[in-house]
């Protein structure tokens, strides 16, 4: 069944009002009611739910700038077009500033303005899904907290709490598994940007075809099966931070555009003309040497320099096993969900600490999880961590 939106035509001329309700309900797309004041119409958008509203400017009682205002206050999705009998730029730049998705001049063609109501509820789909995405990924973004009371890890979080304080670009050294993403969103909870999105990408997770797209979005019909123009994760990010992760594995080809966009904030989506601005704070993580990859004209030398401005290296869990008993603790309560975190008997935990942990912090998550799942008791012993199977060769 085609889905079915719901307008309100705002308008003191009854016939004319009365006549476009009869155009738009020829298809079945529309459901289309009316007010004939802006009193009533403020009284409609109390009780439903609009897609689009049809706005005339000038009204007995309550005119359109009033209603509008109550539209963005009341009704934020809803997408407003003013119809005004009045060519007046200053207007449409007013309304556009108060919300107004579209001005159009009366007389106006019904053609153009079905046009202007497709295009709004395409706005409209594509502010929903931006939202629904920013919600995900803070969900994704998962917890800031930082495990870990040894000389090592204090010292990484004196140093990262002092560049959080700044809007400076950081980048984060450190083998797989280290925090690096810990770190990452450590920063951004300290920072100035703490209350707007902190987007995390994975770069070396994205083909290389997909992470331009996916880094900063592509027009409709950019590519096959771009149906809908997408915004990209830098819009997704505006106001918070970016973290890319892995930014070693970033292509020559999408290189020089994080260049681009790091040196003036600026970028175009994949198959669009039109150069877009994002307010994002950049932080990103490797594991490989960027100098060494620099030197091989794997990576670019003036987009490492831009990266670099502060660094924070993260020890491996081998050098800070004195925050095992720490950590453990918190991935038992971490992984037990709703149920009565399990304890693990002393033996058990000293096995971890003399382990290697060539898979460092992750690795132990993974060994804690499996134990939890593998233990017929309330308690974890040495043999239940399985840590030979997890043995380097």
């Amino acid at each position: 069944m085609p889905q079915r939106f719901n307008i309100l035509i705002v308008d003191d001329e009854e016939s004319l009002t009365t006549i476009l309700r009869e155009e738009l309900q020829r298809s079945s797309t529309y459901e289309v009611d009316l007010a004939f004041d802006g009193v009533e119409a403020i009284n409609l958008i109390q009780k439903k739910l609009y897609d689009v509203v049809l706005l005339d400017f000038k009204m007995p009682r309550v005119d359109g700038k009033e209603v509008l205002k109550f539209v963005q206050e009341h009704s934020p999705a809803s997408q407003a077009i003013i119809l005004s009998s009045f060519a007046d730029l200053q207007l449409a730049v007013e309304m556009t500033k108060l919300g107004a998705y579209d001005v159009l001049r009366k007389p106006y063609d019904i053609n153009e303005l079905e046009q202007n109501i497709a295009r709004a509820l395409e706005r409209k789909k594509l502010s929903t899904e931006n939202k629904l995405l920013q919600e995900e990924l803070q969900r994704k973004a998962g917890s800031s907290e930082v495990i870990g009371n040894s000389k090592a890890m204090l010292d990484v979080l004196s140093f990262a709490k002092r560049v959080a304080e700044s809007d400076s670009v950081v980048l984060i050294l450190g083998a797989s598994g280290t925090g690096k993403e810990v770190i990452a969103n450590y920063i951004h909870k300290h920072s100035l940007r703490y209350s707007n999105p902190f987007v995390p990408v994975n770069c070396s997770s994205i083909p290389d075809a997909l992470l331009e797209s996916e880094l900063f979005g592509h027009e409709k019909g950019a590519f096959t099966n771009a149906y809908a123009a997408k915004p990209g994760l830098v819009e997704m990010a505006n106001g918070g931070t970016l973290f890319l992760d892995e930014v070693g594995d970033i292509s020559q080809t999408v290189q020089p555009k994080l260049l681009r966009f790091l040196e003036n904030g600026t970028f175009r989506r994949v198959g669009g003309t039109n150069e877009l601005h994002a307010n994002v704070r950049v932080l990103s993580a490797t594991n490989k040497n960027l100098q060494e990859e620099s030197r091989l004209g794997k990576f670019r030398e003036d987009l490492l320099y831009r990266l670099n401005v502060f660094t924070i290296k993260m020890p491996f869990l081998k050098d800070h096993l004195d925050d095992i008993p720490e950590l453990v603790d918190f991935f038992l309560q971490k992984k037990s969900k709703s149920r009565q975190p399990k304890k693990i008997c002393k033996e058990a935990l000293n096995a971890l600490m003399m382990y290697n942990w060539p898979g460092n912090i992750r690795e132990l998550e993974h060994v804690i999880e499996r134990a939890i799942i593998l233990s017929s008791g309330d308690i974890i012993e040495t043999h239940d961590l399985h840590l030979t199977d997890h043995q380097p060769e």
